[in-house]
């Protein structure tokens, strides 16, 4: 039986069609907004994973070239590895359909999301989220959804959801949120400066529009949804986890209040996990995996009963408290920029590259291409931790790190017009103990600073958590990575001193109120306050120069007309200028010209020749000329490619001589004064005048300055 159910959202009509498509998966929508079609399809293992102690499930999201018309390119002609945009999309999925799944369920789990047909006006993503939900809910799969996702963005003091990407590019925020019917799960995006007020505007908006969507697929669920497979609690459960109680209680609470440094709390945890085991063992066998989940368990329970009733955290520090910050700016000689940022036992050591136009990134996919001129990569190799892992390339988690950072800092980077270099951060990790995202978003901002590029205003970020049991609750400033692990909510936030700029929430309970988020956002702006007065310690606005190892780029502009001339037959021209000054020269269509020199002199250099190619020649002006050809009567110099004239032999020298070869000679680079232009165009060129007059040379140089 297919089933259509459908409402209209910003004009346009969203609908989830079933019992047409991939009928032999647990659940599957076809999702349609539009002329964009979305499949989501959710499969699920007949039996549960044993020993495993976390949930099996992968989310992949997949843009079809076809969709839009295109076929890839390449040698294979076929998609390929996920990009960065499907991988943060199917991070957009993964995160808010996680929490949802119940305790106990270990069945494998897939969810495959693929665009089909794109309209290259609205992002799909947010779709793919919205059929990923359908799919669970109907399905047999345990989910405790379904949820709904939307974009949200600020365009002209009007709030739009679903905008379109124009709409987006426009706005000063753009946020993704999810949730269930009666609660936020995730947010994601980034903001102009905007304040915690039109934060929580946007979100409460958006969150108005899911509670639609929720109920759109719980009609389906009432009209064709499955039973759900019944979970199977182990006969052994309720016994291991008294047995553990006893054994446990007093030593964990002993090792959370001993306020211990994050390697020596848990190496004593480790111990401690080996010594129930052992204990345990003879009785259990096979059981290792259900041992390990009811220390876990009491372990979440006594340190959140800690905060809760004590307000003290494993580091000792009250919930307001941030850890203690150093930085320290320009530390790498070499790189462009660079600096260390160490919050606690978290530490982030930034380096700042400057490019040229060739450097941009180039961005393919369901959108016309498009070429990057910022880029952020973070990365977090296992020392980081302390431990031994696989050093290969960038995960997921990386990719999504890395991106936030990015987007809490691109809009307060200066326009094009102003400071036209390619920039790329990188991140590594050296140590890790909570919000590795938010030291990078400090670190990077000082990096920016210290390499001279002119940033509007220092940025730092902040990861905030929570700890709530029923009506009782504790917001925790600048979370260790524990808290943020055994607690309910990971809630970032990034910004300068007048407001937001970046912002990531994710949620592992049911939902909390707007009391508590508002609370957050209030909590965090203190916190972030704090780390920019310690961060402004170090540096507090950008160096006025760049660095002298990083290229020289000046800009000009050219008529258009004159384009052609530049570049020459084949490229001759602006090959024979790169080579000779060693520069790299970029021209637009609109007649911009980007110079990038190895030395201010090439630079110059470069640019003198680019005007004397799209000048005309004036009278009275001195020039660097190259012979060209010895003739009987004098010489051909040539000061541009497409202007040459006649040196005399009587302009050669303040004397006479008897050849022209005695002087000169083909290749020699000679400075000359145009003294006239004939009615036919030709050029008359004299030697011997700043010859007579060296001082004629100063005089056109300081001209040229005026």
């Amino acid at each position: 039986m297919i089933l259509i159910k459908e409402y209209k959202l910003n004009g346009k009509v969203l609908s989830l069609e079933v019992g047409k498509f991939a009928k032999q998966a647990n659940g599957s929508v076809m999702v349609s907004y539009g002329d964009t079609k979305v499949l989501a399809v959710a499969v699920a293992s007949d039996e549960p994973l044993e020993g495993k102690d976390f949930f099996p499930l992968s989310v992949e999201y997949r843009e079809k070239y076809s969709a839009v018309g295109k076929i890839p390119g390449g040698f294979f002609k076929r998609e390929g590895r996920p990009t960065e945009k499907e991988i943060l999309s199917a991070r957009l999925i993964d995160r808010p359909i996680r929490p949802l799944f119940p305790k106990g369920y270990m069945h494998e789990t897939q969810i495959i999301v693929q665009v089909y047909s794109s309209d290259q006006e609205h992002d799909p993503d947010v779709l793919g989220a919205v059929g990923a939900s359908a799919a669970l809910a109907i399905s047999n799969i345990p989910f405790e959804g379904p949820i709904g996702e939307v974009r949200v963005c600020l365009l002209d003091e009007k709030f739009i959801v679903n905008p379109s990407y124009k709409e987006v590019e426009s706005s000063s925020l753009e946020i993704v949120v999810a949730g269930t019917e009666d609660s936020i799960l995730m947010v994601e995006g980034d903001a102009r400066e905007v304040a915690e007020e039109t934060m929580l505007e946007a979100i409460r908006i958006g969150h108005e529009e899911i509670k639609k969507i929720v109920a759109l697929q719980n009609e389906l669920v009432k009209e064709i949804g499955r039973e759900k497979i019944s979970l199977t609690i182990d006969e052994f459960e309720n016994e291991i986890v008294k047995l553990v109680e006893e054994f446990c209680r007093e030593k964990i609470k002993s090792l959370i209040h001993s306020t211990a440094p994050k390697d020596e709390r848990r190496k004593n945890m480790k111990l401690l996990y080996s010594e129930t085991q052992e204990s345990l063992k003879e009785r259990f066998p096979e059981k290792e995996s259900l041992i390990a989940s009811a220390i876990h368990e009491l372990e979440s329970e006594l340190m959140r009963d800690m905060i809760l009733d004590e307000g003290v955290r494993l580091d000792g520090r009250s919930t307001k408290d941030i850890r203690p910050i150093t930085c320290e700016a320009g530390l790498l000689p070499r790189a462009h920029g660079s600096s260390l940022f160490t919050r606690g036992e978290t530490q982030s050591i930034t380096t700042l590259t400057l490019g040229t136009k060739f450097d941009e990134q180039k961005v393919e996919g369901l959108v016309p291409e498009f070429n990057k001129k910022f880029m952020l990569h973070y990365n977090f190799p296992p020392f980081s931790v302390g431990e031994v892992g696989r050093y290969t390339g960038v995960g997921r988690r990386e990719i999504g790190h890395g991106n936030l950072a990015e987007r809490s800092l691109k809009n307060l980077l200066p326009e094009d017009n102003k400071f036209a270099y390619t920039i790329r951060l990188v991140s590594d990790i050296l140590e890790s103990n909570g919000s590795s995202s938010m030291a990078t978003v400090c670190a990077g901002s000082l990096a920016l600073m210290d390499g001279g590029v002119p940033l509007k205003k220092p940025i730092a970020g902040i990861a905030m958590g929570l700890i709530k049991k029923e009506t009782n609750y504790k917001i925790l400033s600048d979370i260790l990575g524990d808290e943020d692990h055994l607690g309910d909510m990971d809630f970032k936030v990034a910004g300068t001193e007048d407001g937001i700029t970046g912002f990531q929430m994710d949620i592992k309970i049911k939902g909390i109120s707007y009391e508590i988020m508002k609370e957050a956002l209030d909590q965090a702006k203190d916190g972030r306050l704090h780390i920019l007065k310690k961060m402004n310690e170090t540096l507090s606005a950008s160096r006025s120069q760049i660095s002298r190892y990083a290229p020289h780029l000046i800009q000009i502009k050219i008529p258009v007309e004159m384009i052609g001339s530049v570049i020459g037959p084949g490229g001759k021209n602006i090959q024979a200028i790169q080579r000779d000054t060693q520069t790299e020269i970029s021209i637009e269509e609109d007649g911009t010209i980007a110079i990038a020199a190895v030395t201010p002199e090439g630079g110059e250099e470069a640019k003198t020749r680019i005007k004397l190619i799209t000048e005309p020649p004036e009278v009275g002006k001195i020039y660097k000329a190259t012979v060209k050809r010895i003739l009987d009567f004098g010489a051909i110099v040539e000061i541009s490619p497409n202007n040459d004239g006649l040196l005399h032999i009587s302009q050669i020298e303040n004397r006479k001589i008897g050849k022209v070869e005695d002087v000169l000679k083909i290749g020699d680079k000679v400075e000359v004064k145009l003294m006239k232009i004939e009615d036919n165009g030709r050029l008359s060129f004299s030697r011997k005048v700043l010859l007579q007059n060296p001082t004629a040379k100063t005089d056109e140089a300081e001209k040229d300055n005026n």
